[in-house]
């Protein structure tokens, strides 16, 4: 049986919120091997004068835990 860790990863962007969930795992996968999955837990934005400034993509990514 394979034991998998579970990390929150906070991706942003200026463009939207795909583009920040696709930068949350892409700055998780600098540091983290084997990345099995991931899954959206939260949508925020910054808004400044009415207008969307930056998205903020909560993500939890799923990795199996390895034995050294």
């Amino acid at each position: 049986m394979t034991a998998i860790k579970i990390v929150k990863v906070l991706g942003t962007s200026e463009e939207s919120w795909h583009d920040a969930a696709d930068e949350a795992v892409a700055q998780a996968s600098e540091t983290i091997d084997d990345i099995h999955g991931v899954e959206v837990e939260d949508w925020t934005a910054d808004v400044e004068n009415g207008e969307v400034t930056e998205y903020k993509a909560t993500v939890e990514v799923a990795f199996p835990v390895h034995r050294e």
